[in-house]
């Protein structure tokens, strides 16, 4: 079996593939220099940024291993934010590309939509950032969360504590209903009152 390159690879890609494995060598700050991200940012092995050209970030920043970070449809990153380990942060999606059947053959139908996180985020890990969704300052993200919608400055975002809160305002409905249905309501005897309901 003979291997050869792929001549159609664009040499900003090949550098960039080369750029990852050479950088496994280097410690959290000399990868996030080598990179040329600010002053006191750290980025731990594997993790990987797409179009660093569009990323702007803030001081103080820690990137988790095997994170992704997506800026190719702009991506920014406030002062002292932390990134878990297996992190994804999009800000494209392909979908509307795959369901073209235009996978490998052209882009149009891939959505940019530019990300924003504040200062001071923790984003525990392995957790996802939709595309174009903005995350405000000092919020703390859950592990095993999926974020497809913008969370205010000083929040706190966590699949296990949304589902509680769900599962408490069903039991109020259920509550009321009881209550309802103990007066002697029902929808037989009431047909025209169900639309008040």
């Amino acid at each position: 079996m003979t291997f050869e390159f792929d001549e159609t690879t664009p040499d900003i890609l090949r550098n960039q593939i080369l750029a990852y494995h050479m950088t496994d060598v280097l410690t959290d700050r000399e990868r996030a220099r080598f990179f040329g991200l600010p002053e006191g940012c750290r980025i731990r092995e594997r993790a990987k940024i797409l179009a660093l050209e569009k990323l702007s970030m803030g001081c103080n920043v820690w990137i988790g291993e095997g994170a992704v970070l997506d800026a190719q449809g702009g991506l920014t990153i406030g002062d002292f934010t932390q990134i878990g380990i297996n992190v994804m942060i999009w800000s494209h999606s392909s979908h509307q590309q795959a369901l073209a059947s235009n996978t490998g053959i052209s882009n149009k139908d891939i959505i940019y939509r530019p990300t924003k996180i504040g200062s001071n985020v923790f984003i525990a890990g392995p957790s996802v950032i939709a595309p174009g969704v903005t995350i405000g300052d000092r919020v703390i993200i859950s592990p095993l969360s999926f974020v497809d919608r913008d969370l205010p400055d000083d929040s706190m975002f966590s699949p296990s504590r949304n589902l509680q809160t769900l599962q408490e305002k069903v039991k109020k409905i259920e509550v009321a209903l009881e209550m309802i249905l103990a007066k002697g309501f029902s929808p037989e005897t009431h047909p025209g009152d169900m639309n008040d309901v």
